[in-house]
């Protein structure tokens, strides 16, 4: 069944600056084609998904948390968290989603110069930001990694990846997203 009004909803996990979640609406608006709003309240960061050997949390259960959000008009659910996030097999990530799913999230710290000993820098922060958070809902559009490194769903594999890419899909991927997402 078609839901009715449609959008995409942000939802911090934890704190996080509400300017940098005010700043995704209108440009993740524009690229997807879709309405976005902030949910409110902020949901806490579960204290079950942290390792505390690995001192990074498990983003398997991030996404738990977040499929268990009651959201009826939520086409797509991002949460955006401040903390490091892994997944089975890869040291870091910098979000993850759930492939044709509703749900994704994306980890702030190491978007941020700072955590690799870099002056910090809100443009290129807010950037990388922007571009995971478009990567992450791609995915729940469908899209798996494109092989065009500029396209948004190239698999950033390192900081200098997410950096290369354009905040923008590929022409393929894109009628794809829209496709997926009924705007076609």
């Amino acid at each position: 069944m078609a839901r009715r009004n449609p959008s995409i909803v942000l939802i911090p996990i934890g704190p996080v600056p509400s300017e940098l979640l005010n700043g995704l609406l209108t440009p993740l608006s524009e690229v997807l084609g879709l309405p976005c709003r902030i949910a409110d309240p902020t949901i806490p960061i579960p204290a079950s998904a942290y390792d505390q050997q690995r001192g990074q949390y498990a983003g398997h259960e991030i996404l738990a948390v977040l499929g268990r959000q009651d959201l009826p008009d939520a086409e797509c659910v991002l949460g955006t968290l401040d903390a490091d996030c892994y997944a089975p097999g890869l040291n870091f990530i910098f979000g993850q989603a759930s492939l044709d799913g509703r749900d994704a999230f994306i980890a702030l710290p190491r978007l941020r110069p700072s955590f690799y000993g870099q002056p910090e820098d809100e443009t290129v922060f807010h950037e990388r930001v922007l571009k995971e958070a478009v990567h992450e809902l791609g995915h729940t559009y469908g899209l798996s990694h494109c092989p065009d490194p500029k396209c948004v769903t190239h698999f950033s594999n390192s900081l200098y990846d997410t950096d290369f890419k354009d905040v923008q899909f590929c022409p393929r991927c894109a009628t794809a997203q829209k496709r997926a997402a009924g705007l076609v």
